[in-house]
């Protein structure tokens, strides 16, 4: 029998795997979806974003979480994202007037204060009356985040003027120093001193129901992955985004 060339033999061998019945791995195309979320949705965001990516084979969800009124100014001064989630409707509309969106926000939750103190409440911290007391070292959020804003309101319509030892840039360095104990008393969401349970007590106050935040989503103008961005604000807004808010305490607008 004739030996084939090397030639012929690479040939003959490609077309034997060619004809085979090995099945072909097809490649799934690999994407990052960039969220700019406030600090307060954190967890819950955390937990949508691994869900969103078990349902969308090679896409990766890069979270950039911090007090809303920052995360504007990085957009409007150019830095790239597909996704912007606001603690508030004045941050969203800073957004806007600035042209970083594309198409109008929807509002997908709402959240309002809570008193985070240290476990066991040792303070005997009862409502927000109390943290206007003296010898009491309190935080809150700075005025411009939207957690700052909602306790100034707090603060008006109750009367109670408070003295914080510290003003924060977001909701959750308020919580951070409760739990070291840097601090007696802060001023956060229902939604962080719920997630942030076995570390500190939460006490609520009624007074906190006349500063509610309502929390908008939008796509980004210019987003690199604008198909998955409207995807992921779709299911934000859907049935299963509202059941993993409500877990920590977010309400439906």
């Amino acid at each position: 029998m004739r030996r084939l060339a090397p030639a012929l033999l690479a040939l003959a061998l490609a077309a034997t795997a060619c004809g085979s019945d090995q099945p072909v791995t097809a490649t799934v195309e690999s994407r990052t979806l960039t969220v700019f979320a406030a600090a307060s949705l954190t967890e819950s965001f955390g937990t949508l974003g691994k869900r969103f990516e078990e349902q969308n084979s090679g896409v990766t969800v890069k979270f950039s979480f911090e007090g809303s009124s920052a995360l504007v100014q990085k957009l409007t001064q150019g830095a790239k994202a597909d996704v912007f989630a606001s603690a508030d409707q004045a941050n969203m509309d800073k957004a806007a007037k600035g042209e970083v969106l594309d198409g109008q926000p929807s509002v997908f939750a709402t959240n309002r204060l809570a008193i985070a103190v240290g476990k066991g409440n040792p303070k005997g911290i009862k409502g927000l009356a109390d943290l206007a007391k003296d010898g009491l070292t309190v935080v809150v959020c700075a005025p411009q985040v939207p957690c700052g804003s909602a306790a100034k309101k707090v603060q008006q319509s109750s009367g109670v003027t408070l003295k914080p030892a510290s003003e924060e840039q977001d909701v959750k360095s308020v919580l951070a120093k409760v739990q070291s104990g840097d601090a007696d008393a802060g001023l956060v969401y229902v939604t962080d001193a719920t997630s942030a349970a076995g570390k500190v007590d939460k006490v609520d106050f009624p007074e906190a129901a006349g500063a509610i935040n309502n929390y908008p989503i939008a796509v980004v103008k210019d987003a690199p992955q604008a198909d998955l961005a409207r995807q992921f604000r779709s299911f934000v807004l859907s049935e299963e985004g509202k059941k993993e808010l409500a877990k920590v305490g977010f309400g439906t607008p």
